[in-house]
Formats: C-alpha cells, sequence, structure tokens
C-alpha cells in the first residue's frame, strides 16, 4: 500500500509539474504528410484532389529532458487517426517574378483516443471532430531544366491556420487549437540525377493568443504557444520508370521560444522530435500517384514519442 501511494504522488506531481507539456500547446503540423517530389504539383497546372489518411500511436509522453513524464504503472497510449481532405488549384499565369500562383486549402478529420493504466488526473481526450482548416495561397515556379531532364523545382506558400476545429476547454487533447498561426513554408526537389531526388519542406511556425486555455493552465487569462521550426524531408530513386520510387523520408520539429501563460515566459515548454522510416511513391498514370510513408520518432522532448503511418492518394483532374 505505501508503494503504491507513493506511485500515485509521483503520478500526480509529474503531472502538475510538466501538466503543459502534454497540453498539445503547439497545433497540428504537418509533421510526414508531404515527402516526395516535394517542389511542384506531379501534373503541372490545374485543379488537385488529395486524400490523407495517417495514423500516430505513441505509448510514451516525455519530459523536457526527452525522459518519461510518468511513471511506468501509468502505461499511457495515445492513439490518433487523421483523415484529410486537400484541394490544390494551380494557375497556368505567371503572377510574380516569372512564379505561377494558386491555392492550397486542406479539411482535417480528427480522432483521439487516449488512455492509462492508472486512474488519475491525466490529460484527457477530446474524441473525433474537425480540426483546424488550413488555407495557403502559393506561388509556384516552373521546373529549371537540364540537358538530362529537371533539375529544381520550388514554391513558397503563405500558410494559415484557421481555428475551425472542435475544442474544448475541459479537454488537454483536442482536434483544434482554438487560435490562429501562421506556417509559412518553402518547398523544393532538387534532382541529383536522371532517377534520384531530394525535397523537403521548411516550415516556420507563429501561435497567435488562446484566450480559452484548456484546465491545465488553471486560472489564466490566456496561453501562446511558442514559435517554432519544422521540416519534412526524403530522398528517393526511381526504381521502375515512370511508375514506382522508393526512398527513406523524415521529418524535425523544435520549438525555439517558450511559450507564455498570461504573458510570462513558460520555461521547460519547448517541444522537439525527429522522426525518419522508409517510403514510396506509385505512379499509377500522370494523373494519379500514391505516397506511403513511415516514421519511427525519436529525440522527444515536452510530447509523445511514437510512430506515424501516412498514406496519400493525389488526383489530377
Amino acid at each position: 500500500m505505501k508503494k503504491l501511494i507513493v506511485c500515485l504522488m509521483a503520478i500526480v506531481s509529474a503531472f502538475l509539474i510538466c501538466g503543459s507539456a502534454f497540453a498539445y500547446d503547439l497545433p497540428s503540423v504537418n509533421l510526414g504528410f508531404t515527402s516526395f517530389l516535394d517542389g511542384g504539383p506531379p501534373s503541372g497546372p490545374g485543379l488537385y484532389l488529395s486524400q490523407y489518411f495517417q495514423y500516430w500511436g505513441s505509448e510514451t509522453f516525455t519530459n523536457p529532458d526527452g525522459d518519461d513524464a510518468f511513471p511506468p504503472a501509468v502505461d499511457e497510449e495515445l492513439n490518433a487517426w487523421i483523415s484529410m481532405t486537400q484541394f490544390i488549384y494551380q494557375s497556368d499565369k505567371e503572377l510574380f517574378l516569372g512564379g505561377k500562383g494558386g491555392l492550397n486549402i486542406m479539411i482535417p478529420f480528427v480522432n483521439l483516443d487516449m488512455s492509462y493504466n492508472t486512474s488519475g488526473p491525466f490529460p484527457e481526450d477530446n474524441s473525433g471532430g474537425t480540426g483546424d482548416i488550413l488555407i495557403g495561397p502559393y506561388i509556384q515556379w516552373d521546373p529549371i531544366m537540364g540537358s538530362k531532364g529537371p533539375v529544381f523545382m520550388h514554391r513558397f506558400e503563405f500558410q494559415i491556420n484557421v481555428p475551425t476545429g472542435k475544442y474544448s476547454d475541459d479537454k488537454e487533447l483536442n482536434p483544434g487549437s482554438n487560435f490562429v498561426s501562421f506556417n509559412p513554408y518553402w518547398a523544393f526537389t532538387a534532382f541529383i540525377m536522371p532517377g534520384w531526388s531530394f525535397s523537403s519542406r521548411l516550415h516556420y511556425l507563429y501561435c497567435f493568443s488562446n484566450d480559452e486555455p484548456n484546465r491545465a493552465y488553471g486560472d489564466v487569462k490566456d496561453t501562446q504557444a511558442g514559435q517554432a521550426f519544422h521540416a519534412n524531408f526524403a530522398t528517393e530513386y526511381e526504381i521502375i520508370p515512370n511508375m514506382l520510387r522508393l526512398g527513406i523520408n523524415g521529418y524535425y520539429l523544435n520549438q525555439f521560444t517558450d511559450m507564455k501563460v498570461d504573458g510570462i515566459n513558460m520555461a521547460g515548454s519547448r517541444e522537439k522530435v525527429f522522426a525518419i522510416g522508409p517510403g514510396g511513391v506509385f505512379h499509377f498514370s500522370k494523373d494519379d500517384h500514391l505516397f506511403l510513408n513511415v516514421y519511427f520518432e525519436s529525440e522527444a522532448e515536452n510530447r509523445p514519442e511514437g510512430t506515424r503511418v501516412n498514406t496519400r492518394y493525389v488526383h489530377h483532374f
């Protein structure tokens, strides 16, 4: 009985000290949704429909030092299923410095399932619901061509995350964030040699205030998640010409400023994670493409650490 009491006290203490780290202070961002050949739409100008399905499973919540935040008896487990529908329109008319305008709209649906082996004051999920809609006008440049094909292609997108998602201040884990965030990025693909390319998408994240913080923060007026850098990266080789590419994909997230509670910086609140794994893309035709990515996370701080599986089907009308 004494050991049980000590264990429960340790659990409660861990939550009180690190509770904000489990509150998903950063909004949901693009971690592993995009990967190969990311520097441009795969089939040129026109209208695209993409459908994403992603699973993220974690059995470890980490503290600011990257160690387990809960004692083993808690046996925490988080399962997240994300379905996201994306509409892209790519114009064929020059807009700025030779670049062509476009618009990206993404509508997510998120289902969260958080469970524990021990009862206690732990973060709770808000089950399923719509996530925050992403809207991004962008500028896409045509590929730079060489003697053996494309050499480089890239774009800038000025993405805004709109707080349309399901949210409750009585839950720590929500499909929506309840605040606006600005998440512009630069994406590029460099063709190293025929059949082999490297792609990356580099994001900057700025979050505005949440005027309804969740219960983990107690009686406070507002919170503001810190600024962050995150990136996807992938390299692949063409195994079957015009049909199959296989390679390695990954992502990295680093929150580089503290979150603020009522305008005061909160030390030990920064999030970080790195992930890498195998992936591939199958081209059914020039207008239909299927991406599959697996990511194994490591080096996490102040967030769950686990495994992601992502599928993405792209159709060009």
